[in-house]
């Protein structure tokens, strides 16, 4: 489990084919504090480390992690966003981000205000019923807001420490981007959908909220 709230941008080092997968090597301030079997949020993509160096570590992304994220286009030097799994003891600054990536979008249009960037980020619209206006979405491990909403994109205002400590100031119209909707949305959605579609189980009405107390 995550937060969304980046500790570094990290560097990949090196990129190599294993079989079908992906072994990805980082150098990272955040290397010697890391262990093998732990997890990692490489730009919104949860990894276990394999192996530790003085300053690197390797992760290795499978076939289906290839699939559904954009681990497999990145080239040597790519900036990562890299957040380690959250403590039960630390502070929830963002949200609950699991770094179970759910599609890959892509940044239409930058705008840049006074004292922000808006960053408009296109997706299939099968994925819009998971959003919500000014709900929260992560974008390459980073937890954001929604800002504005259409049926097929998304905008995010993105402050200066955010675009000055990820890997944002690297975007540009074509960047390809990880996101993660929201989790307790996806439940609701899937629990709705399921009563829509069979007719056994509990039905959400009017009169069961209110004798549960709602």
């Amino acid at each position: 489990m995550f937060t969304g709230i980046i500790e570094e941008v990290g560097t990949l080092a090196a990129a190599r084919n294993l079989g079908g997968g992906r072994r990805l090597t980082i150098e990272a301030r955040i290397a010697p504090a890391l262990r093998p079997d732990q997890s990692v949020a490489i730009n919104g993509v949860c990894q276990t480390v394999v192996a530790v160096h003085e300053t690197t570590f390797a992760v290795v992304a499978v076939e289906e992690t290839l699939r559904k994220t954009t681990l497999g286009a990145l080239a040597a030097g790519a900036p990562l966003n890299l957040e380690r799994a959250l403590q039960p003891t630390g502070r929830l600054d963002g949200h609950f981000v699991q770094g179970h990536v759910d599609a890959t979008g892509m940044v239409a249009a930058v705008e840049k205000e006074q004292t922000n960037r808006l960053f408009r980020i296109r997706f299939d619209p099968h994925f819009a019923p998971y959003l919500i206006p000014v709900g929260s979405v992560t974008l390459d491990g980073i937890s954001l807001t929604v800002a504005r909403l259409g049926e097929a994109d998304l905008t995010v205002a993105v402050i200066p420490h955010t675009y000055d400590h990820t890997n944002v100031s690297t975007w540009t119209p074509g960047t390809p981007v990880n996101l993660e909707f929201d989790m307790i949305g996806k439940y609701v959605v899937r629990f709705l959908a399921h009563q829509v579609n069979t007719q056994a189980g509990p039905k959400i009405t009017a009169d069961w909220l209110r004798e549960q107390g709602f």
